[in-house]
Order: structure tokens, then sequence, then C-alpha cells
């Protein structure tokens, strides 16, 4: 267990430390996370249900797997009109994010980094998001045109081809 989160807190380092890599969380600590909240919901405060369940929503949309992103997701945007500040609201926007990144919603994974930018204009984690964000959206429209120029090719290929049969 401590060798995985020495993995995972290595990922978070890469990430901060400007490698655009979005840091993976694995099952272990979810199902940490999740007895947490559990644990939490047997009498703690209030408080500490918050910031229990902001863990595990953090948790889920770094996770590799897909049902865990979107149970993340589904979360964040449950709980974001009960946020009591705009630190708490900016993190979970944030959280949103990263959720909607890792499920290739680009799009609006920068509309949710963006908010977060006009919360807090400085704020790394979020810009650093942003350049992985708008890498992405520039790859897939470099692949995007590639594909469209292929298909055009093949498309005036066989109009020629089936020109010059004819003659």
């Amino acid at each position: 267990m401590e060798a995985k989160i020495g993995q995972f807190l290595e990922s978070i380092g890469t990430f901060f430390g400007g490698g655009a890599q979005i840091p993976w969380c694995d099952r272990d600590v979810i199902a940490g996370c999740e007895r947490e909240v559990a644990d939490a919901a047997k009498g703690s405060s209030e408080e500490q249900k918050s910031e229990s369940i902001m863990r595990l929503s953090w948790a889920l949309v770094h996770s590799r797997q897909a049902e865990d992103v979107q149970r993340g997701i589904a979360m964040l945007e449950a709980s974001l009109a009960n946020s009591s500040s705009p630190l708490q609201q900016r993190e979970k926007i944030y959280l949103l994010a990263v959720g909607y990144y890792s499920t290739g919603e680009f799009s609006r994974s920068r509309q949710l980094v963006e908010q977060c930018l006009e919360i807090a204009p400085d704020w790394r984690q979020a810009l650093v998001l942003k350049k992985a964000v708008e890498e992405r959206i520039a790859k897939d429209g470099v692949i995007g045109i590639g594909i469209t120029a292929t298909a055009l090719g093949l498309i005036a290929g066989g109009i020629a081809a089936a020109l010059t049969r004819r003659h």
C-alpha cells in the first residue's frame, strides 16, 4: 500500500511540476476514501463529512476506471450548489474539469478550467490543466484534419480512377 501511495504522490508531483499528465488514483485509494466517508457518516461533524466526500470525489475523478470518473463527476455536480465558499466552489469546478478531461470531453473541461481561472487567475493547477486540455484539443484537431484529408484523397483518387477507366 505504501508503494502505491508513493507512486500516486510521484504522479501528482510530475503533474504539478509541469508534466501534462494527470495523476491517477487506484482502487485501493478509492476504497480507503469510501471507508472514510462511511466512517464520517457515523457522527462526524458536517465539515469532516464534507472533507471526506471531497477526498473521495478527488480520488474518483483521478481514477483510470470510467465508471469511477463518472461517479466522481456526478458527486461533484450534485454538491456544487452546496459550496460554502468560493475556494470550495473553485476546487469542485477544477475536479469537474479533471473528470471531463479524463472522459475525453475536452471542450467541457476547458470551459470549467476557465471558470476556475476567473476565480483564481494564477492558480497553477488550473493553468497546467488548461495547457493539457488545449494540447489535447489541438492534437485531436490535427488528427481530424488528417483523417478528413485522407478521406478526400481517397474519394478524389476513386473519381480519377473511374474517369480514366471510362476513357
